[in-house]
């Protein structure tokens, strides 16, 4: 059972909203926000990266620069660029990217269905990036930027969706990046309906943004715990979060790039991959994979066709059937020499957003020896193993469009 609440969201007026909204604020560093903000008093990344108001340079973790952000936010307050409304709704957020929409429900989700499992992941989180973001959430005593979920269909919801964007919305438009953002407020008669109707779903799973997530949910139990009279109706005991029915989204390709050959000739690598693989060189046309268990290899100017032979994988373990298992286990282990993923300085991992001619770019130019493409993971793959209690390996899902910050912010109090 998902416990979930409308609330009283803190927004742009709808003329502000393209001047207002930003990108997230771990999907581009601060001479990137710097360059997007300049000349734009009302950007969202005065609040989300406040060290673009400090000379360059300038530690994004100083005391100073969070300081900074709780000044920006209430002053966007102050200025009427953020306005609360008056009334407790959800809202519907819509996203288009290359013809294709999904529509998620903005919501409240309840701290302690994070901390009691309900709330699922499937990735491990690092502490100093909880921090960070828990630092941010604190000194604003608010969640200024949303978490991503799926949740398994339900048949109800996807009515209420069909029927409120049948309405105008709020905000309608195309950010820099060519993707579509349309906002709808939801009538508060359809709270209730909407509250009960995610009671009904056992879980609810985080497609994107673990850290923010965890961040979220620990600074509200931080403030259930410091508070005396707690009762567990306040505001804080719920975080900002968009769900999606796990229909609406699909799942990019994660891709790997390496630095070397773990002091292989091109010819020695590809004849040990003979053993677990059948190889077909496809050419030097781009070669995407077809299927589970198929790879895509750039080497040395052309591509090939990787497929995992039999007995290499196990599709009846939830992780051993993953594709990043296989690779992970089979080529960069075994062949060369590549053991963790997250520490390793031979590797680089390329979002399947920027295409396989990105791959090859880097191959070319000569800073990476190899790369190799991956058949995407499925969704019912991710709640498989959020079910099954089990963790990804790193850089296994990548989701576009990522979600427009600063359309609606939640206050904890």
């Amino acid at each position: 059972m998902a416990i979930v609440k409308p609330f009283k969201g803190i927004r742009p007026p709808k003329e502000m909203v393209t001047e207002v909204a930003s990108r997230p604020y771990d999907v581009l560093n601060s001479a990137e926000a710097r360059a997007e903000a300049e000349g734009n008093d009302k950007s969202l990344y005065h609040i989300i990266k406040p060290e673009i108001d400090f000379e360059p340079g300038t530690d994004e973790h100083d005391p100073k620069v969070y300081d900074k952000a709780v000044d920006n936010f209430n002053m966007f307050q102050q200025r009427g660029w953020l306005v609360q409304d008056a009334r407790d709704h959800y809202y519907i957020y819509a996203q288009t990217m290359d013809g294709r929409t999904q529509y998620g429900l903005v919501i409240a989700a309840y701290v302690d269905d994070y901390m009691s499992g309900k709330i699922k992941k499937h990735e491990l989180t690092r502490k100093d990036k909880e921090e960070d973001r828990m630092k941010h959430v604190r000194c604003n005593d608010a969640n200024v930027e949303p978490v991503f979920f799926a949740f398994p269909d339900n048949e109800a919801l996807e009515e209420i969706i069909k029927t409120v964007t049948a309405g105008e919305p709020e905000y309608d438009f195309v950010a820099p990046d060519g993707f579509g953002h349309t906002f709808w407020v939801v009538d508060p008669a359809l709270n209730d309906r909407i509250t009960e109707e995610f009671a009904k779903i056992p879980a609810l799973y985080i497609a994107d943004g673990h850290h923010r997530t965890a961040a979220a949910a620990l600074v509200g139990n931080e403030k259930a715990k410091a508070n005396p009279a707690h009762k567990g109706d306040e505001e804080y005991n719920y975080f900002l979060a968009v769900a999606f029915p796990a229909s609406h989204l699909k799942i990019i390709d994660y891709n790997r790039v390496v630095k070397d050959l773990n002091g292989l000739s091109p010819a020695e690598f590809l004849e040990k991959l003979e053993h677990n693989f059948i190889v077909k060189e496809m050419g030097t046309m781009p070669y995407r994979p077809e299927k589970l268990h198929n790879f895509s290899l750039y080497l040395a100017g052309r591509w090939y066709s990787l497929t995992a032979r039999e007995g290499t994988y196990d599709d009846s373990d939830p992780i051993g059937v993953l594709d990043v298992t296989i690779s992970s286990d089979l080529i960069l282990r075994d062949i060369l020499d590549i053991t963790d993923l997250r520490t390793s300085k031979r590797i680089d991992f390329v979002g399947g957003i920027r295409g396989l001619d990105e791959l090859k770019r880097r191959v070319d130019s000569g800073e990476m020896a190899a790369a190799l493409a991956l058949y995407p993971v499925s969704m019912q793959q991710l709640m498989d193993i959020a079910d099954t209690g089990n963790i990804m390996p790193p850089k296994t899902t990548w989701f576009e469009p990522k979600l427009r910050s600063g359309l609606v912010i939640h206050k904890l109090s």
